[in-house]
C-alpha cells in the first residue's frame, strides 16, 4: 500500500481529500505547512508527496527546493496559479507534476495513480549512452564526461525514453503516453515544458543541443552529430 504525505494549509480540503484517498487504498499523512511537511517527510518516508504552493510562512516553492536537495520522492503540486510561469517554476524545482484548483479528485488519483507507476517501473541492468552520456537504468545514474547529473524520476524517464529511441522521432503525443501515461496523450505542452528543463541538465549548450533535437511539426529526435 503506497504512503502519501498531503502538506496543505487548507484544513477542509485536507479532510476531503484523506477521505477520498483512503477510499482509493492509500495510507495518508498530513502536515498543515511546510516545516511539519519536512519533518514528516524524514519521519514518514513516504512514496509520493502532495505539495501546496500557496501556504504562510514557508511556501510550496521553497518546500519543494529543501526536497529536493535530500530526497528524489515524487512531488504533485497543488496550485491555484497556472500560468506558464509558475508551471515552469515548478518543474525546474523538481516537480514531477502539476494539478490546478480546483480540480476533480478522479483527476488528482490518475495523475497520483501515473506517478506511482512511474517511480515504481522494475529496474533493469540496461545501461544507456551516447556521446559522452551515460544512463544506467538500474542505479538511476546518469551522467556526462564523468560528472553526475541529478534528475528528478520524470526527467530519468523522458530522458531514458528519448535514448531508447534514439535516431527515431517520437511525438509529443507518444513521449507523454509512454513518460506519463495514456491520459496525459493530449498534453504535449507538459512534454514541451520538460524537454526544456531536461536541456538545461544534460545538454553542454542548452541553446544549440547536441542530444535532444527538435523536429518541427512532428516531435523529438535524440542523436548525436556524426563525426566527420
Amino acid at each position: 500500500m503506497s504512503e502519501i504525505l498531503l502538506i496543505d494549509d487548507d484544513q477542509n480540503l485536507r479532510n476531503l481529500l484523506v477521505q477520498f484517498l483512503h477510499g482509493q487504498g492509500y495510507t495518508i499523512h498530513c502536515a498543515e505547512n511546510g516545516r511539519a511537511g519536512l519533518r514528516s517527510m524524514f519521519d514518514y518516508k513516504p512514496d509520493l508527496i502532495l505539495l501546496d504552493v500557496t501556504m504562510p510562512q514557508m511556501d510550496g516553492w521553497e518546500i519543494l527546493s529543501r526536497l529536493r536537495e535530500v530526497s528524489d520522492i515524487p512531488v504533485i503540486m497543488l496550485t491555484a496559479r497556472d500560468d506558464e510561469a509558475d508551471i515552469l517554476r515548478g518543474f525546474s524545482l523538481g516537480a514531477d507534476d502539476y494539478v490546478t484548483k480546483p480540480f476533480s479528485f478522479a483527476q488528482l488519483a490518475a495523475r497520483i495513480k501515473a506517478v506511482l507507476l512511474r517511480k515504481g517501473s522494475p529496474p533493469t541492468d540496461e545501461h544507456l549512452s551516447a556521446g559522452d552520456l551515460e544512463v544506467d537504468i538500474r542505479t538511476k545514474r546518469v551522467t556526462r564526461g564523468g560528472t553526475k547529473i541529478n534528475l528528478t524520476p520524470t526527467e530519468f524517464n523522458l530522458l531514458a525514453t528519448l535514448m531508447r529511441h534514439a535516431g527515431e522521432i517520437i511525438s509529443g503525443e507518444d513521449l507523454a503516453r509512454q513518460v506519463w501515461g495514456a491520459q496525459y496523450a493530449n498534453e504535449v505542452g507538459f512534454v514541451r515544458r520538460y524537454i526544456w528543463h531536461l536541456r538545461q541538465k544534460v545538454e553542454p549548450d542548452p541553446e544549440n543541443p547536441y542530444y535532444i533535437h527538435n523536429e518541427r511539426g512532428y516531435g523529438y529526435r535524440f542523436g548525436v552529430p556524426s563525426q566527420p
